[in-house]
């Protein structure tokens, strides 16, 4: 207890990690406020039936991911997700189109074009879903609708838009001043917030029905489950690097320098938490299409909104082995590492240096991305397995799929981040033994 208060002391007393933590409350705490706004032209006092079929069904989904702004017909109610969505289109144009990869080379100048470009998709995706949304409100609870169904169509599409634009805004504000990545930040929050009410409603569920060895065991798995995903997020297999002995010339002497080994420390999941967003942005739009068109009676359309169906599961499953291999290639780049390390008079014992290098690494990447990706794909679909047993959805998904990965995964990253700054300060760290890894720790070479 005395290392943990003065460990909280150590942390106040560095300004620079004062300011972010505050920052980063204060945004957290605006975003959380703005999820209980509920959009201009709708009775709140009336809006108890779409609280109710918000949490159902793929809606359930996109509800968590907004932190329950979807159910609660708030400012914030399409959250981030369309953000992501253009991200995702964008990253995808990066490697088809010729103009937006020479934009990828350029550098800092390259980025904030794409960043341009991600935010105009936004405004287009937001719109395209706020009008979805308002479809979906009309036919959940006209009464709710107090003012003309054109003006509330224009107002609640605008201010959809202004709100996922905000939030946008709040996420690159954490990220270039606050602590660890923004975006995952607010998601993992706005799913936090709802998990005390899902443990409570398992509770009741079950003890009203007298079964209370149920939620036991179900707490002691979810244990379980979340240990399997920091193994996840923490694994790594390590290469060895020697560094041959180089002569130089230091003080107008000849000295002899190099002669070392070192450790390149590839992950198994080295893509972190983004195939899991990815592939469940994707996951909405037939749920968006849905909404839009009126077409959700239509048997392909339910059978893609239906997180307990066979094809939801296989199709969200392949879709994360997929994006985790190409996250993953966005991030590592073997013939870099490889050449970084030829300069640097380093290689891998037994592998000649250059070109072979690379191909080595890359090798080593496939072969182990294969598990994570595989193991990533099973905890993403574990909530639908849960639900067989009569788990309530609600607390289902905290069983893995996207929920269990972000909370993890941001926890670790957020946790490193303080103690980074800790070591740099010559402080003790969070840790007694060794440096929490995040899911960020990308293969890099230090040369």
């Amino acid at each position: 207890m005395k290392k943990f208060i003065t460990t909280v002391q150590n942390i106040w007393s560095i300004e620079d990690l004062r300011q972010r933590i505050l920052l980063t409350l204060g945004l957290v705490f605006i975003f959380r406020v703005g999820t209980y706004i509920a959009l201009p032209g709708l009775d709140p006092l009336l809006l108890n039936n779409m609280t109710r079929q918000g949490g159902n069904g793929i809606l359930g989904l996109v509800n968590l991911f907004a932190g329950g702004a979807f159910s609660r017909a708030s400012i914030f109610a399409l959250g981030i997700m369309p953000y992501i969505s253009a991200s995702i289109a964008v990253q995808l144009l990066t490697i088809v189109v010729p103009q937006f990869q020479k934009m990828s080379k350029e550098g800092e100048s390259g980025r904030r074009q794409l960043n341009q470009w991600t935010r105009i998709l936004t405004v287009i995706v937001t719109a395209f879903q706020g009008f979805a949304y308002v479809r979906y409100l009309n036919t959940q609870d006209n009464n709710a609708i107090v003012i003309p169904t054109w003006l509330f169509t224009i107002s609640t599409v605008t201010v959809l838009t202004t709100g996922t634009l905000f939030v946008m805004w709040m996420g690159e504000k954490i990220t270039d001043k606050g602590l660890g990545n923004g975006v995952s930040i607010i998601i993992m929050v706005g799913i936090l917030a709802r998990f005390p009410g899902a443990v409570l409603q398992e509770f009741t569920t079950r003890a009203s029905s007298g079964n209370l060895i149920a939620p036991v065991i179900e707490v002691a798995f979810l244990i379980v489950v979340v240990m399997c995903v920091i193994l996840l997020v923490q694994g790594t297999r390590r290469i060895p690097i020697q560094y041959a002995k180089r002569n130089i010339i230091q003080g107008g002497r000849m000295m002899q320098a190099g002669g070392t080994r070192q450790y390149l420390p590839l992950k198994l999941n080295a893509s972190g938490v983004m195939p899991i967003i990815f592939a469940q942005a994707i996951m909405f739009v037939p749920a968006t299409i849905a909404q839009f068109s009126g077409m959700e009676n239509s048997g392909v359309i339910q059978a893609f909104t239906n997180i307990r169906g066979f094809w939801y599961n296989m199709f969200d499953f392949i879709l994360i082995v997929a994006f985790t291999y190409f996250y993953t290639a966005l991030i590592i780049n073997p013939t870099q590492i490889g050449d970084e390390m030829k300069k640097n008079g380093g290689f891998i014992p037994g592998v000649k240096p250059g070109t072979k290098t690379a191909e080595f690494i890359d090798s080593v990447i496939s072969r182990i991305t294969l598990p994570g990706a595989l193991f990533l794909g099973l905890v993403a679909i574990m909530p639908s397995i849960v639900m067989q047993f009569n788990v309530d959805q609600q607390f289902a998904l905290f069983f893995g799929g996207s929920s269990l990965i972000i909370m993890v995964g941001v926890i670790l990253d957020t946790l490193q981040t303080v103690e980074t700054h800790l070591l740099n300060r010559h402080y003790d760290g969070l840790t007694s033994s060794g440096r929490i890894k995040g899911r960020q720790g990308f293969a890099q070479v230090s040369m």
